[in-house]
């Protein structure tokens, strides 16, 4: 298998920590050019330490993080620290952030490094897509440039932080809509499949007991998501993607996100029956197996 380029856009989050340290511990498989960051589950300040707080206890300090966008485009931000607790990693102690955030903001080294490498790069975006929509409007190169989209995002059933809204469409649904209808080949997790990737309090305790600070870590997390009503590795499914998609079911269909009627405000609309479709939509999962290996990776990490 070849290694494929990647950089991950993400609002850690515990889920995203997770996410972002299966992709971490897959060196021969995925190539982290960087790790950009958004305001989302918190503000941007945090899920940007939180990013290097991760990559100093996954001993990756030559990935670079670089800081991204405070607010969504038009809408105020709306954040779930009630879920991932107050600093965004509730539940764990875990390192100092590692350096200081790179210099150059997300916008920009999303357009750089798919310019530097066209064709090459898939972009795994697991928050708000704040800074993916800004990029594609700075840069009209970047949609051909990019070799595609991987996102937790949306929903064609119901949602989670409104009755039709999935939380990361939810809080910038105009950023989802720039993505939606970019021309990038997208894959689409959604709530439909990621709500069926829940870690049950064995396999918690499982990851625990692996005795390393990072299953120690992920444990902790993990436990104090689970009490809010998470443990759902909604963003962890994006980068399993690229490592085991046989582990997967999709279909194609068109997306179309809802921007202007409040109740239903960053709702997603599939449309299967569509000729003209814009995403892969992601159902089916092997969850047990999925859990299996998601805890070989992480025993990868050692004291």
């Amino acid at each position: 298998m070849m290694t494929q380029k990647i950089i991950i856009d993400c609002d850690p989050g515990i889920d995203d920590a997770v996410a972002l340290l299966l992709a971490m511990a897959s060196p021969d498989e995925l190539e982290v050019l960087a790790v950009t960051t958004v305001a989302g589950n918190v503000s941007a300040d945090l899920t940007n330490a939180n990013a290097r707080r991760i990559r100093a206890l996954a001993r990756r300090p030559e990935i670079p993080v670089h800081a991204g966008c405070t607010r969504p485009i038009l809408r105020q931000l709306v954040t779930a620290d009630h879920v991932h607790g107050k600093t965004g990693l509730n539940g764990c102690e875990l390192p100092l952030p590692s350096g200081a955030p790179e210099p150059g903001h997300a916008v920009d080294a999303i357009i750089e490094l798919a310019a530097r490498y066209p064709g090459e790069i898939v972009l795994v975006p697991v928050g708000p897509l704040t800074n993916v929509a800004l990029a594609l409007l700075k840069a009209s190169q970047l949609a051909a440039d990019l070799a595609g989209i991987v996102l937790m995002g949306g929903a064609a059933g119901r949602g989670n932080v409104t009755e039709h809204a999935e939380f990361n469409f939810h809080v910038d649904p105009h950023a989802a809509r720039i993505v939606m209808e970019s021309g990038v080949p997208i894959v689409m997790y959604g709530l439909d499949v990621t709500r069926d990737a829940r870690a049950s309090d064995a396999w918690i305790s499982a990851v625990g007991g692996l005795g390393t600070r990072v299953g120690q870590a992920v444990a902790g997390m993990l436990s104090f998501y689970s009490r809010a009503g998470g443990a759902g590795l909604h963003d962890v499914l994006a980068v399993g993607h690229l490592l085991f998609p046989d582990l997967f079911e999709g279909r194609k269909g068109r997306v179309s996100i809802i921007t202007d009627e409040v109740a239903e405000i960053g709702r997603s609309v599939v449309d299967h029956a569509t000729d003209t479709p814009n995403a892969t939509v992601m159902y089916g999962i092997q969850t047990d197996r999925f859990l299996t290996l998601l805890a070989e990776r992480l025993a990868r990490y050692s004291d």
